[in-house]
């Protein structure tokens, strides 16, 4: 028998009021069936209303198909085709990942949504903390990581599965050297996933850490003032007390991580749930060399 609870959500907000002692129900399992609340219940010469809340209505998926003929022989090529049809459509944030980690030998799963930064020939690539963030603490322990796209707009999703590795010093410095300022100062002003406790300061405690980097890498200082009383630095608008902005160098414990795919998963929405997927395998002692990324078995699989 099956039991629908879905009314129960209808009751949530409804008043409360005592049940007469005779109309309690004695099948224990009827308990678990929602009934209509008492004072909406009809009178005997009433017909019962349905109470059960409507279903939002069932999407059907019907801008494109996907087969076997139209893919790549590499995973990594076949996403670039689908990451530039995202743009051009276009897709809001497309670069948008959850990546998610587990940590060992508790196997807790954490998630998150991250931005990927860069395809390569090996694999998909973000940039964090790897200080102090939880994702650091599950691959410290476990290096196998999973990613997951969803672009409603064409109707595509990507998984991918692999094990992560740390991009080289020099690697990471390049994209920091890129960011922002403001994002430059936040990286490392941020202990990532520290509590900020409220009866400490809360975003308080965050916002002078923020002031500290800034006053590290803000320039100025005492040098700014010696200039000033030598009368130097007032050509041309400069000397107006700001002080030289210092160049941010990448902190130590901030840098990239390069996801190197063994699975990656190709869907494509299709009408009545039957999706159109198709999973990439890494064959086995084909990972390739010197930035290969190898051979690639192609599979169809059921919706």
């Amino acid at each position: 028998m099956r039991l629908d609870l879905r009314p129960v959500l209808s009751l949530l907000h409804a008043p409360t009021m005592s049940r007469p002692a005779s109309t309690t129900p004695k099948d224990p399992a009827s308990k678990l069936i929602c009934k209509t609340p008492l004072s909406h219940q009809p009178l005997p010469h009433q017909k019962p209303q349905l109470t059960t809340p409507v279903a939002p209505p069932d999407p059907q998926y019907h801008l494109s198909t996907l087969s076997l003929p139209s893919l790549s022989p590499s995973p990594l090529t076949q996403f670039h085709t689908w990451y530039q049809s995202a743009l051009s459509h276009p897709v809001h944030q497309p670069e948008t990942v959850c990546l998610s980690t587990a940590h060992l030998p508790s196997g807790s799963v954490s998630s998150r949504y991250v931005y990927l930064k860069e395809l390569d020939a090996r694999g998909f690539v973000i940039y964090s903390n790897w200080g102090t963030s939880r994702k650091a603490y599950d691959i410290a322990s476990n290096v196998q990581a999973s990613l997951a796209f969803w672009w409603r707009e064409v109707e595509r999703q990507v998984r991918v599965e692999g094990r992560c590795e740390r991009l080289g010093r020099e690697e990471s410095e390049v994209y920091f050297l890129t960011r922002q300022r403001g994002s430059q100062v936040g990286a490392w002003a941020s202990r990532q996933s520290v509590v900020l406790r409220e009866e400490e300061g809360g975003r308080g405690v965050l916002e002078g850490w923020v002031r500290e980097v800034e006053e590290r890498f803000g320039g100025g200082g005492e040098a700014e003032a010696e200039a000033e009383g030598k009368g130097e630095g007032k050509e041309e608008g400069k000397g107006e007390g700001k002080g030289t902005e210092k160049e941010i160098p990448c902190p130590e414990f901030w840098g990239g991580l390069r996801i190197v795919p063994s699975m990656v998963e190709f869907w494509q929405g299709r009408d009545s749930r039957l999706h159109d997927r198709f999973r990439y395998t890494r064959v086995d002692g084909e990972e390739g060399v010197e930035g290969g990324e190898g051979k690639w078995k192609i599979e169809r699989l059921s919706p």
